[in-house]
């Protein structure tokens, strides 16, 4: 068994010790109506990829198709307030969103790490480079969710907790990004393929494990991204895309039927 594999074999073991430790459950209907919901995270919270980006928004691009917007728009909370934002880290959540969050606030959704790790940077990599680069990049990836990651994690949801301590706290995961012998003729190889589906999972694995510890409730979206993945033939996620800020980002499919769903069954 590969390294990658037997890292891939742990976060499942993980996800499922998390789901059996007794995580936090969902807000009653009353706290969420009387302390409202705040949507804090990166960009697959604030909805880069679905357009339809509010104007006030700018560079953070949320979304009317996000899943945070999606899920107010049915559920009616006594109030909202929408701060996720595109390029968010676990630092810059904690800098400059936890600001919307107080002692009354009854519901919080977060999605924080991607960035945290280089996302961005592995998938040029494996883009643009060879296969050796494309895999020393993941493993260096890898090697700072196992590492540095854990802390980050953390030191973020502790200060959620500190600022809204009643609210019932949902941790979102992110979605493997490729079917594995799919549709695709062209691209990434397969053994890129591969890696990068490894390393999400241990990513996810990570977050579950600091959620879990938190308090919080970690909800995966993999579940609901499976058969919607690229190479699926019905993708629910950009491949390369113009704007480039789309690659790699779900669809208005993505955030309505994966992550929506994910959430509104936590929530």
């Amino acid at each position: 068994m590969s390294v990658r594999r037997f890292w891939a074999s742990a976060s499942t073991l993980v996800l499922t010790a998390a789901a059996a430790l007794g995580v936090a459950q969902p807000a009653s209907a009353n706290s969420v109506a009387t302390g409202g919901y705040v949507a804090l995270g990166d960009s697959y919270s604030s909805g880069v990829g679905a357009g339809s980006y509010l104007s006030d928004s700018g560079d953070c691009r949320r979304s009317t198709n996000a899943y945070p917007y999606l899920w107010a728009a049915a559920n009616s909370p006594s109030s909202f307030t929408f701060v996720a934002c595109s390029g968010a880290t676990t630092s810059s959540v904690a800098s400059t969103q936890l600001g919307a969050l107080n002692s009354s606030t009854g519901l919080v959704s977060v999605t924080a790490g991607g960035n945290d790790v280089g996302f961005a940077d592995v998938m040029q990599d494996c883009v643009l480079s060879s296969e050796a680069t494309c895999l020393s990049s993941v493993g260096s990836a890898v090697s700072q969710v196992q590492n540095s990651l854990p802390s980050r994690l953390s030191s973020l949801y502790g200060s959620i907790k500190t600022r809204a301590p009643k609210a019932h706290v949902v941790v979102l995961g992110y979605p493997r990004f490729y079917k594995l012998s799919g549709s695709c003729v062209a691209g990434l190889s397969e053994k890129k393929r591969a890696a990068i589906n490894d390393a999400s999972d241990i990513l996810n694995g990570v977050i579950a494990k600091q959620a879990a510890n938190a308090g919080f409730t970690y909800s995966s979206v993999v579940d609901e991204f499976t058969g919607h993945e690229l190479c699926s033939g019905d993708a629910w996620l950009h491949s390369v895309s113009v704007p480039v800020y789309n690659s790699y980002h779900p669809k208005a499919a993505g955030q309505s039927g994966g992550y929506l769903p994910a959430f509104r069954s936590a929530a």
